[in-house]
């Protein structure tokens, strides 16, 4: 894959300063970013977080799911431990692009859930591509990682791509009325590890 590394520059944050590193998907145009805290290329498994583009939950303060509350908590996280990574990544609403997630929105406001809505669009539940975080993680120095997610298919995915995952940590934060039933798919149809209260809504008895 053609990635190439642009820039580095710091990034204040309430959180702690970040390093931020541009690349750039030379077949794609989609330009993605990394944050760093702390030296990252020593060998040792880092605290990270592969995060999806969601531009209504991380910048428009959106309740309709988790994404916001857990960049979030994992900025906080990675600050807490001193050193880290997150990437993130530009595959808006799992991968069908931001059009397209107002679309199944209005779907869901229909009472389609959030595969449904995706799936009568003509999409696959998921259309996220995780090969670029591999030259990502290699171009600093990232030889593992301690990935916080609560999707098992994601640590799949990244594995099948040759990146080591030391060890999974749940990232369950957001839970609200406007994403009990999206959380409850989530855990229900995509196979997410997440809280009890979503797994009881997901298999109601």
């Amino acid at each position: 894959m053609p990635v190439v590394y642009v820039a580095t520059s710091q990034l204040p944050t309430p959180f702690g300063v970040f390093a931020m590193h541009g690349f750039l998907d030379e077949e794609t145009g989609k330009e993605h970013v990394a944050l760093t805290l702390g030296q990252v290329d020593d060998g040792q498994p880092v605290l990270g977080r592969v995060h999806s583009e969601c531009l209504t939950g991380d910048a428009l303060f959106s309740l309709r799911c988790d994404c916001g509350f857990q960049l979030e908590a994992a900025l906080r996280a990675i600050a807490e431990d001193g050193r880290g990574v997150l990437l993130y990544l530009r595959q808006e609403g799992r991968g069908i692009g931001l059009m397209n997630k107002i679309r199944a929105y209005a779907l869901q406001d229909a009472g389609a859930d959030t595969v449904e809505a995706n799936e009568r669009l003509g999409f696959s539940a998921d259309l996220r591509d995780y090969a670029i975080c591999l030259p990502m993680l290699q171009h600093l120095g990232i030889a593992s990682i301690r990935l916080m997610t609560n999707n098992p298919r994601k640590v799949n995915a990244l594995e099948g791509f040759g990146i080591r995952v030391a060890e999974r940590r749940p990232l369950q934060f957001g839970l609200n009325p406007h994403n009990s039933k999206y959380l409850a798919t989530k855990a229900g149809k995509l196979g997410h590890m997440l809280g009890q209260q979503h797994q009881n809504e997901a298999d109601p008895e």
